[in-house]
């Protein structure tokens, strides 16, 4: 199967670059460097998209349309919303909500809701979450609050929480599970917790190269089992 990998920062793709080795090979587009790789039976095709729900939404479009990539594959740092996310949690998301996404005003759908979607979060498909609970039962399954803005503070942290019944934040998830979705290619996304709940951005430099490592091998395990 051909799998397009996104990670948003840097930081992100050397914990893949120490985790996996030299790629295979290195194509430089003019959009993106990709790193390709092959687990298992699969290839590979890693981009930095960025930070961010169109550049992460981007990404997603270029590796299906470039690459033909039939599934996509996320790994990467997020904040925790509960005291129980601490640090370097690794979770699995099973739903996202685009928190500042609203068109209410003039189409009547709910805050948050995407027309053509029953609820105001966009889903990863059955199927591929039950061959990740099958690869990593011991991993927990959360929802997603994503949006174009780094949360930190107990006090905005809970607020999403509250609002959205979300267990982790972060800013790409949205925009890649919608486009994938669109395509009608599968999407996985793998977090690991970099900032807990009442931490900010000292705390996320501090321990976003553990996270992503962490968070990578998870991902690389329910991919072995693909």
């Amino acid at each position: 199967m051909r799998i397009g990998m996104i990670v948003a920062i840097r930081r992100e793709i050397d914990a893949l670059l120490r985790s996996c080795g030299t790629p295979a090979g290195i194509d430089e587009t003019p959009a993106y460097t990709i790193y390709k790789y092959t687990i298992g039976a699969n290839e590979l095709f890693v981009a930095e998209s960025g930070a961010g729900e169109l550049s992460a939404a981007a990404t997603t479009q270029y590796l299906i349309s470039v690459y033909g990539a039939e599934m996509i594959v996320n790994f990467g740092v997020c904040g925790g919303l509960t005291d129980d996310m601490g640090l370097c949690s690794t979770v699995v998301v099973e739903k996202a909500v685009h928190y500042d996404f609203d068109t209410s005003a003039y189409d009547h759908c709910l805050p948050c809701q995407y027309p053509g979607y029953d609820t105001i979060y966009i889903p990863v498909q059955e199927k591929i979450l039950a061959a990740a609970r099958k690869a990593v039962p011991e991993v927990r399954f959360v929802t997603c609050a994503s949006a174009d803005k780094f949360v930190e503070g107990r006090e905005a942290k809970s607020r999403l929480h509250q609002l959205y019944a979300a267990e982790i934040c972060e800013m790409e998830a949205a925009g890649i599970l919608l486009t994938a979705d669109r395509n009608h290619v599968p999407a996985l996304l793998v977090k690991g917790v970099s900032d807990g709940v009442a931490g900010g951005a000292m705390q996320f430099d501090e321990m976003v190269h553990e996270a992503a490592g962490v968070c990578l091998k998870v991902l690389l395990a329910i991919l072995n089992t693909l």
